[in-house]
């Protein structure tokens, strides 16, 4: 073959294949499938292109024509969406106290999920231990096997190397720095596996199928023991140059505060994380304040406690979580300055409280923040709850296993 008729023929392949992977991810993200139509109309591709990629990717068995139809006039437009049946993926997010596995056919549908305590300070290799024994246990209740799923997402805490499959000096996690979770895990699962922060998968996961729908530049704050955020923009999750964007926990909100676990002080995740929330309750109990949480073992304490406790009108506990929302709003209002986001979402087990937290944060946003900078963000809970990053985690891994079948 002629050289110039090698490269003409090699992009030409080239720019077939992209444009291969470019719909897979149209097809797997729009709500409710999408027509030939509007692919062609959004990718700017003739029809005949589309349906040469369609039918090769329905062939394949990634793709399938759905039962739904569209349009308002004439004749009813065909919608495609990923084909549920063609395999199994799995979502894993591991949190500092808990652990969540969700298992999903290729339609995102959760067939398996259970959460359990989790204690993420210890060795890696007893919690990825623990993570196997919950994955196998889970699988078995479903009549599954591990050779029948085709990719698995993974979320952890900290700063992450997505491309090394670490994390980088994580503040709460002794012994994970640079330990080598993605290759441990694909020797031990021998399944394809990806590794991000937990907040970003929380990101992508509202993203995909929860509040953040059709948003381009969202933030998503995940408020749980500790604090983290994970950022999209322009579609696109950020990581940063190092993996280390969205550590908003350790913005210093006050220089002369409380000691964080990263050694600084004043640190918003020392100020209105799930562990700081708690510890300022244990705090009041010692010091005799009236409060309904005196009735829980000092030991015991949680930041749920002191949630619920505010909800039920406990005057100290909403005292706590006002003042956590508070400072809260002070980090927020600093990004939406900086980073202007169409929508805010606060996820995470702290966050699941609600209004007893939220209405803190907004006010104090709209006190704090620019005008033309709130003018047009929606600042609300995460629609998929406890499930955001496990979620996320499953988007993560199914596009992993769709665009494996692409390439088969």
């Amino acid at each position: 073959m002629h050289l110039n008729a090698y490269f003409r023929h090699f992009s030409t392949q080239n720019i077939k294949n992209i444009n291969k992977h470019v719909m897979l991810d149209l097809i797997q993200f729009t709500p409710g499938g999408i027509s030939r139509a509007e692919m062609a109309r959004r990718l700017g591709l003739t029809r005949s292109a589309i349906t040469t990629i369609v039918n090769d990717l329905m062939e394949r068995g990634a793709i399938r024509e759905s039962a739904k139809k569209t349009g308002t006039s004439g004749r009813p437009r065909t919608l495609l969406e990923i084909t549920p049946e063609a395999g199994y993926v799995a979502g894993v997010d591991m949190g500092a106290t808990h652990l969540r596995i969700i298992i999903s056919n290729f339609g995102a549908q959760v067939v398996a999920e259970k959460e359990v305590g989790f204690d993420i300070t210890l060795p890696p290799e007893v919690c990825l231990e623990k993570t196997n024994h919950l994955l196998q246990e889970l699988l078995k209740e479903v009549g599954l096997t591990l050779s029948q799923l085709s990719s698995i997402g993974v979320g952890v805490l900290g700063p992450v190397s997505a491309i090394e499959g670490m994390v980088i000096a994580p503040p709460i996690m002794p012994g994970w720095d640079k330990f080598p979770i993605r290759t441990t895990l694909e020797t031990l699962w021998e399944v394809p596996i990806s590794i991000n922060n937990d907040a970003e998968l929380g990101a992508l996961g509202e993203w995909a199928y929860g509040a953040g729908r059709n948003r381009k530049d969202l933030a998503y704050i995940k408020v749980g023991h500790g604090i983290g955020a994970g950022f999209l923009i322009n579609g696109q999750i950020y990581r940063g140059s190092t993996g280390s964007a969205g550590e908003i926990g350790h913005l210093t909100i006050d220089e002369k505060g409380p000691i964080c676990t990263c050694g600084n002080r004043g640190c918003l995740e020392a100020l209105s994380g799930g562990g700081a929330i708690a510890l300022q309750a244990k705090k009041a109990i010692k010091e005799k304040q009236n409060t309904q949480l005196r009735e829980i073992s000092t030991k015991n304490i949680s930041a749920k406690d002191v949630a619920f406790a505010a909800q039920r009108g406990d005057l100290l506990a909403q005292e706590i979580m006002e003042e956590a929302g508070e400072h809260l709003g002070v980090a927020l209002a600093g990004l939406i300055n900086i980073f202007n986001p169409d929508m805010i979402i606060v996820g995470g087990g702290v966050a699941q409280m609600g209004d007893i937290l939220l209405e803190p944060i907004r006010k104090t946003v709209k006190e704090r923040s620019l005008l033309s900078a709130t003018t047009n963000v929606r600042i609300t809970t995460a629609l998929l709850g406890r499930r955001s990053s496990s979620m996320g985690a499953v988007a993560q891994a199914l596009s992993i296993a769709i665009h494996m079948i692409a390439e088969k």
